[in-house]
């Protein structure tokens, strides 16, 4: 019997919200669906919920369940790749979570589940900022930092773990802590969260007269958009913290550069677009700083290309190249990039 299918399917699902992509034979996608993610309500209504979406985007571009060619899945913590489990994600409540198995289950079709920042740092490496590099690091600062690496086109990860876990590393002397043991580690000196705890007392100090005015010490108010206003309006002690998170993804950049010698290196995440040049040009400043001479001309530094995007086609792309023996149908004339169409105008920023 002839086969019929005709997408591939990618799913971004984040702590605040979750993307769903459906893209045709080139990878092109064709429609883009977001939702809150409402972790709160436990895995079981998350997967259903993830169905759900996947079902929906199927049917609004006119295809059915059994055209799907294949599902990646991008979620946050590590992961166990091989069985495709979340072993642990901290802000959805989950642990132990068989995303792989169910959506196997439910389509029938052929599932990868990677960790999100992997999701993403791919997207980027097939067709973004990072396009035809041979070895991409991939820093993303949010609330937390998630490090991801594609070496000579595979994800790097562990025999059954997903790994570059760069947020955890130590970089620093300092006493700060982001709910593991370790301190000084890049995600308590860099984070987006951390960044902002500095400023709130900035703000509470009165050397933040812009950010003050604005949002208060309210954490949940300053948002990365917020945060570069703030330098724009004139607010130095909030660039000067800016500039220090900058110095410790940079060390951290130093250190992989080291390792690894990767030729490019993908910064992203909400605070990297909302300060796009600004973090590049810091960031960039510190590993040429301390990198070693023979090092200097074997890199470049980037911002993210594909925004939103990324995680999901990201999801898409690796799936697709996990099973090229999955014949997929062109379609004729087809439309692209339709906008999205649900649940955008009540997400928080994407940082």
């Amino acid at each position: 019997m002839e086969t019929d299918h005709r997408y591939w399917i990618g799913f971004d699902l984040g702590g605040t919200k979750m993307q769903v992509v459906i893209c045709d034979w080139q990878l092109r996608i064709l429609h883009r669906k977001r939702k809150k993610t409402k972790g709160i309500d436990g895995p079981k209504a998350g997967l259903d919920r993830i169905a759900e979406m996947i079902e929906k985007i199927v049917e609004e571009v006119g295809g059915t369940p059994d055209q799907i060619a294949g599902i990646g899945i991008g979620c946050p913590g590590p992961i166990e790749w091989s069985k495709g489990i979340v072993r642990m994600a901290v802000n959805l409540s989950w642990k132990n979570t068989p995303v792989g198995d169910f959506l196997q289950e439910k389509f029938g079709r052929p599932v990868s589940v990677l960790n999100d920042v992997d999701a993403g740092v791919y997207g980027e490496y097939k067709c973004g900022a990072a396009k035809d590099s041979r070895c991409v690091l991939g820093i993303f600062p949010g609330t937390g930092i998630g490090g991801g690496c594609v070496y000579e086109g595979n994800i790097l990860r562990g025999r059954n773990l997903t790994a570059m876990e760069i947020g955890h590393i130590r970089i620093g002397s300092g006493t700060r802590t982001t709910g593991i043991r370790m301190q000084g580690t890049l995600e308590s000196e860099a984070s987006r969260l951390s960044i902002a705890a500095e400023c709130a007392k900035l703000a509470y100090r009165g050397e933040a007269p812009y950010l003050m005015k604005t949002a208060g010490t309210d954490l949940s108010k300053l948002r990365s958009k917020l945060i570069a206003e703030a330098i724009e309006h004139g607010d130095v002690a909030v660039e000067r913290v800016v500039e220090r998170a900058c110095e410790q993804i940079g060390i951290a950049v130093v250190n992989v550069i080291h390792l690894l010698c990767p030729d490019t290196i993908v910064l992203g995440g909400g605070v990297v677009e909302a300060m796009r040049d600004r973090m590049v040009n810091e960031v960039n400043k510190t590993v040429k700083k301390y990198l070693l001479e023979c090092y200097q001309d074997q890199y470049r530094i980037v911002a993210a290309k594909l925004g939103d995007d990324a995680g999901s086609l990201g999801a898409a792309a690796y799936v697709a190249a996990q099973n090229p023996q999955v014949v997929v149908k062109e379609i004729p004339k087809a439309p692209l990039s339709i906008p999205i169409t649900e649940g955008t105008g009540d997400l928080t920023d994407s940082d």
